[in-house]
């Protein structure tokens, strides 16, 4: 895709890109794809589908109890868990805000761990990455954003979310198309307060947010995340591709006006 080219001019030391068909063909790819960058919060969707093997394998049921009083595995992949940002603190009651918490992930971590009897870092490895062929990716800190990976395994991760054959269709509708506690007001981190801060379970839903690290072409069901290292995995489901962009340039102004253009010139480039 002529599209990606557009990277070879975005003010960064190194960049990848490739997107990925429905079908899990890749459509393009430019730069290097099998350097490895960190991901920053594009860790969380990897934990989060993890996290959805370990519900589906019954080691937890996703309203059990999990971080403070009255939250849930639920609230806490949706971020209503009430934690604050980056503390364990308790700052809402489970349900009533959407507060965007790595404080929330790590504990999410540690309920896989309690209930799997493994370190959330090789539960994803098991459960995710290797079925997946991931061999390039793995988590080398925290489950909030401590992942390291490529844009071939990140290909590899976006063909199994647009066809899932480590979960079952419909848990993966329910965490990316279906918004988890609608209606919450929230800070989208580097884009303000959201009137209606849309996620599904470890994955953010564009809807109506404005703005936005997408595209003005980006239908309202896109999903995806974006990381503070200058990274981003997202999914349009209207126009039937996924892209994902990693650098090694931390996320501020130069990614809010490259990243909607790169979208907005693949999603064109896709017949969107």
């Amino acid at each position: 895709m002529d599209s990606l080219r557009m990277i070879d001019q975005w003010p960064v030391p190194n960049a990848a890109a490739v997107v990925v068909r429905a079908d899990g063909t890749v459509a393009g790819a430019h730069g290097p794809q099998d350097l490895a960058f960190p991901l920053a919060s594009v860790t969380k969707p990897l934990v989060a589908y993890a996290a959805l093997v370990a519900y589906e394998e019954g080691a937890y049921e996703l309203d059990d109890p999990a971080g403070p009083d009255g939250s849930t595995v639920r609230h806490l992949l949706a971020h209503t868990s009430g934690l604050a940002f980056d503390e364990r603190r308790v700052m809402a009651a489970p349900g009533t805000r959407r507060i965007y918490s790595n404080a929330g992930f790590e504990v999410l971590g540690e309920t896989i761990a309690g209930a799997t009897g493994m370190d959330v870092g090789s539960y994803l490895r098991e459960a995710v990455l290797e079925p997946l062929g991931m061999s390039a990716t793995a988590l080398r800190g925290s489950p909030a954003a401590g992942a390291v990976s490529t844009a071939a395994d990140l290909a590899r991760f976006a063909a199994e979310v647009q066809a899932p054959r480590l979960l079952h269709p419909s848990t993966v509708a329910a965490a990316t198309l279906e918004v988890a506690f609608p209606g919450l007001r929230g800070v989208l981190p580097g884009y303000g307060m959201q009137a209606a801060n849309d996620w599904g379970l470890g994955f953010e839903i564009r809807d109506a947010k404005s703005p936005h690290w997408t595209g003005s072409r980006s239908s309202a069901a896109t999903f995806g995340h974006f990381g503070q290292s200058g990274t981003f995995l997202w999914f349009d489901p209207h126009a039937k591709v996924a892209c994902a962009a990693l650098t090694d340039r931390a996320f501020g102004p130069w990614a809010q006006e490259a990243w909607p253009a790169l979208t907005d010139a693949v999603l064109s480039e896709a017949g969107a």
